[in-house]
């Protein structure tokens, strides 16, 4: 009879802890790891992982599967990354508390913050919760292949204490932010990891209009945090802008001001934006001054550009909004391709301009000077020769009409790259510098969200594979990128039962060959509610995945194992 429930045997572990790769075995029962050395005892199943390596499951600390959650059991495109924990319900954005008579309020704002579209909401929530208390509970009948942890979230918490003030984005009153901070401390006591908000201008609802939080006054901010202060734990995550006043940014000083004020963890994105490419360096500057002060503030970066991606089978593309290319739309895709490559509706295309031309996703789609094509597999770093600025001069073009033939490769399926965030300079020297720096954490990978234009939470496998491998230049050691994607996550938001290969704790581990681990570009699938799009990305290379002891992936595969589970805060 085996001893053990999982023997994972011969493998190189890369344990977490940023020490040096060792050999072991491990051995797993119960869930938890209770042994590594020599296992000679058996396993009921076995891995032999002779030359491949070994590390705890990663945890990824912004999501927003807040939705796919209550329809989906494969948090993917996660999972198929090695992601063993996520944290949902970021940037202020959800679905608790709400009472009935606002629930088309989230709905709008999901799906014009996120792109996750109407249809599939309404179809796929059941809304069998009203406060927030009640929709953890409701989580708590879940079962996936990762587990999943929350925050409170501000959009709801205002509209479900100010109604249509609040929908208005009018000021609180002192009895509006009583309300609303008794709802945090609520959520807090229910588990939630923290608060999330929303300040960024470019998070509109579909029906166009600012989220409600957008405007919200410091006073309201403070009292959120203050109320986790109350409560002795909690984290306080903004999607911020940093435009500069004064020589510094007004928000920033703000969100320091609540740091050292409530004595909570403040988290904010921090990205690398063309129109000011040494802004970041300033911000994560004052955070490092905050730090020293005593404050806890967490910039989260990603490893590449955040990359919008366009094509006939996506949410947009250069032409979407064109009034001949809006008489197609409806076709499926093999008919639109056939009637595209009609010469004449070619160049009626090439020659109109787009409807809403000021519209974000329509000028960056339009930006085809900045675009590049995205092959398979896909390239992150492309050289500035592959733009189609370039590519046209060489072909005596335009780039819009590189672009157009570019959507129309393989069958329709060509992919246009525009990275939006982070290649100011052509390079990844940028990204480098963020993630070395020890204020910085990885997060903004926003799985579960941009269904249609964006695929960014592949980012462990980008970061062993480009920054751990492949990349022409300095590269990051797999220990310090294993860390960064495990036990760093698990300290910062307090989960000390994970993120680290040491007996005693939570057997969520990856086997992986390291060797043969390769990024595909993104496919659109149509797995969503109504048969709806969304963007997936496979790897090669991820031999296993171990969730509380069980194996959840095989080479790729699901096993049919759910020991995903809620996650609440202690």
């Amino acid at each position: 009879m085996a001893k053990f429930d999982l023997v994972i045997r011969g493998g190189t572990l890369i344990d977490g802890t940023g020490g040096d790769p060792y050999a072991a075995d491990i051995a797993v029962g119960g869930g938890r790891i209770e042994k590594i050395g020599k296992v000679d005892d058996a396993g009921t199943a076995e891995i032999d992982a002779k030359g491949l390596m070994v590390t705890p499951g990663f945890i990824d600390i912004h999501t927003h599967f807040d939705a796919q959650v209550m329809w989906d059991t494969h948090m993917t495109p996660c999972s198929q990354h090695g992601v063993t924990t996520v944290l949902m319900g970021n940037c202020g954005v959800g679905f608790a508390p709400c009472k009935p008579e606002h629930r088309d309020v989230m709905v709008d704002v999901m799906d014009g913050v996120e792109d996750i579209p109407a249809l599939v909401l309404n179809e796929g929530l059941p809304w069998t919760w009203e406060s927030f208390p009640e929709f953890m509970d409701v989580l708590a009948t879940r079962k996936a292949d990762v587990d999943f942890g929350t925050f409170v979230t501000h959009v709801p918490i205002r509209v479900y204490v100010m109604g249509e003030r609040g929908i208005r984005r009018e000021p609180a009153s002192a009895d509006d932010i009583q309300r609303m901070a008794a709802l945090v401390e609520e959520g807090i006591e229910a588990g939630a990891f923290g608060f999330t908000t929303s300040r960024a201008t470019g998070h509109r609802a579909r029906s166009g209009d600012v989220v409600p939080s957008t405007t919200a006054d410091e006073d309201e901010l403070m009292a959120m945090a203050l109320a986790m202060k109350r409560k002795g734990r909690g984290h306080f995550m903004s999607a911020s802008e940093f435009n500069m006043a004064n020589g510094f940014s007004s928000e920033f000083n703000m969100l320091r001001r609540i740091a050292e004020t409530s004595g909570r963890p403040v988290h904010f994105p921090l990205l690398q934006g063309n129109e000011a490419p040494e802004r970041w360096r300033e911000i994560a500057d004052g955070a490092a001054a905050a730090i020293r002060n005593g404050a806890s503030m967490y910039g989260q970066v990603v490893a590449r550009p955040v990359g919008v991606l366009f094509g006939l089978e996506m949410t947009s593309n250069p032409f979407t909004t064109c009034p001949s290319y809006e008489a197609i739309a409806h076709l499926p895709l093999p008919e639109r391709v056939a009637v595209m490559r009609n010469p004449e509706l070619r160049a009626r295309l090439l020659a109109e301009e787009p409807g809403d031309p000021e519209a974000r996703t329509v000028i960056m789609s339009r930006s085809a000077h900045l675009l590049y094509r995205m092959g398979d597999p896909p390239n992150y770093s492309p050289p500035i020769a592959e733009r189609l600025d370039k590519v046209a001069e060489r072909h005596g073009t335009t780039p819009l009409a590189v672009a157009y033939d570019t959507l129309l490769e393989n069958e329709g399926h060509g992919v246009l790259y525009f990275p939006a965030r982070n290649f100011a300079f052509n390079n990844l020297d940028t990204c480098l510098e963020m993630l070395r720096r020890p204020e910085m954490e990885i997060g903004l990978g926003d799985a579960g969200a941009h269904v249609g234009r964006i695929c960014d939470s592949s980012m462990p496998t980008f970061l062993l594979t480009y920054w751990g491998r492949d990349r022409d230049g300095e590269r990051l050691p797999l220990p310090w990128i294993v860390k960064a994607l495990t036990s760093d996550h698990a300290r910062v938001m307090g989960m000390p039962d994970r993120g680290i290969l040491k007996e005693g704790l939570k057997a969520d581990i990856n086997v992986i060959d390291h060797g043969r681990l390769r990024l595909h570009a993104a496919q659109a699938t149509h797995d969503l509610p109504t048969g709806a799009m969304r963007l997936s990305q496979q790897a090669d290379g991820y031999v296993a995945t171990v969730v509380s002891g069980e194996i959840t992936r095989r080479d790729g595969d699901w096993t049919g194992a759910l020991p995903g589970r809620l996650v609440r805060a202690a």
